[in-house]
C-alpha cells in the first residue's frame, strides 16, 4: 500500500477536503469534478503489464479533484469492502512526461472500506460500482509556489482494476492442522487460550528456527503483507516474558517489512490460520545492546490471524 499512497496522497488529502455527498454510494461508479476536461484523453490499451498508451489535450489544468471511468471493463462490478487490485500510470498535465508507472510490478492493493470511505468518499465512490478492467481518471490540482517550495502542475492518473476480492476475515485464533514439532525446542503449552513458553534445557540457536505448531489453510504471507496477530515473546535464557498482546487483550497490527528481521524472515512464507514458533539468534533480534528486557536470543509463539 505505501506506494500507492504515495503516489496518492495528494489527491487524496484534496479530496478529502473538497467533501462529497454524504449519500450511499450509486450501484455504479460516481464521476466527481471537472470530468469535461476528459474528453480529449484516449486511452490505448497494452495489457495488465504495461501502461497504456495516453493521449491528452496539453496542458490539463483542473481547479478540483477530477476522478471519472474513461474506459468501461467487462469483468465483475467491484463491491464495497472488497480489494481493488490496480495498477497506477501518473503524468505531467503540463507535458505528459510520466512520473510514475507501477504496471510492471505487482498490483497495487486499495481497500474499498470505511477507512476510505470516510478519508475520500469521492475515490471510494468512484471504485465501487466500477468494473473490473475498467480504466479511471484522477487528476489531482497543481499547487502554487511556495516558501520552500516550486510550483506543482496538474497530475494526471490512469488506474486500472486489474482484479478485486473478497476480503479475508480476521481469525480469532488459529484455525488448521496441529504440528508436532522436533525434539530440542522450546515447548509450548495452552493455558486459557494463551500459548505458554518453556525454554528449559534449550541450547542456543545457531540460525532462525520458525516451526510451525500450527499449520493454518490460508494465504500464504508475504514480506510485503500488512499481518494482524497475537504473540507472546520470552528470552531464551531465563525465559523472561518480555511482551505479549494476550496480556493487552486483542491483536496487534504491523507490516513485515517493519519488524525485526527474525519476525519478516521467519514469518515470510508461511499460512493464515497458522501457530509460529519463532527461535531468534540475537543477531535477528535487538543485537547485544536488546531492547528493554528483550535482550539475548528470543523465543515467540506467533498466531497469524489476517494478512493484507
Amino acid at each position: 500500500m505505501r506506494r500507492l499512497l504515495a503516489i496518492l496522497l495528494p489527491g487524496l488529502l484534496l479530496l478529502t477536503a473538497c467533501g462529497g455527498s454524504t449519500a450511499e454510494p450509486e450501484p455504479t461508479s460516481v464521476s466527481a469534478g471537472e470530468t469535461a476536461k476528459f474528453d480529449s484523453l484516449k486511452l490505448t490499451d497494452n495489457g495488465d503489464k504495461k501502461a497504456p498508451g495516453v493521449e491528452f489535450t496539453k496542458p490539463l489544468e483542473v481547479a478540483e479533484p477530477t476522478i471519472k471511468v474513461v474506459t468501461e471493463g467487462s469483468g465483475e462490478t467491484v463491491k464495497a469492502n472488497q480489494v481493488a487490485n490496480i495498477s497506477i500510470l501518473a503524468l505531467n498535465g503540463t507535458d505528459g512526461t510520466t512520473l510514475e508507472d507501477t504496471f510492471p510490478g505487482e498490483p497495487e492493493p486499495l481497500e474499498l472500506n470505511e477507512e476510505l470511505k470516510t478519508g475520500s468518499e469521492v475515490i471510494y465512490n468512484a471504485f465501487v460500482g466500477s468494473k473490473v478492467g475498467s480504466s479511471l481518471a484522477l487528476a489531482v490540482p497543481g499547487q502554487a509556489a511556495s516558501a520552500g517550495a516550486e510550483a506543482q502542475p496538474t497530475q494526471l492518473l490512469v488506474i486500472k482494476v486489474l482484479s478485486a476480492e473478497d476480503v479475508a476475515p480476521v481469525l480469532e485464533k488459529p484455525e488448521g492442522e496441529t504440528v508436532t514439532p522436533p525434539a530440542g525446542l522450546p515447548t509450548v503449552t495452552e493455558k486459557d487460550g494463551i500459548p505458554e513458553i518453556n525454554v528449559e534445557g534449550v541450547a542456543a540457536p545457531t540460525a532462525l528456527v520458525s516451526q510451525d505448531l500450527v499449520k493454518g489453510k490460508g494465504p500464504t504471507v508475504k514480506e510485503s503483507d500488512t499481518l494482524t496477530v497475537n504473540y507472546v515473546g520470552v528470552t531464551l535464557v531465563g525465559g523472561t516474558k518480555f511482551d505479549s498482546s494476550f496480556d493487552r487483550g486483542e491483536p496487534a497490527s504491523f507490516p513485515l517489512t517493519g519488524v525485526i528481521k527474525g519476525w519478516t524472515q521467519g514469518l515470510a512464507g508461511k499460512t493464515v490460520g497458522s501457530r509460529v514458533l519463532l527461535v531468534i539468534p540475537k543477531d535477528l533480534a535487538y543485537g547485544d545492546a536488546g531492547q528493554g528486557e528483550a535482550k539475548g536470543d528470543l523465543v515467540f509463539v506467533v498466531d497469524i490471524l489476517g494478512a493484507k
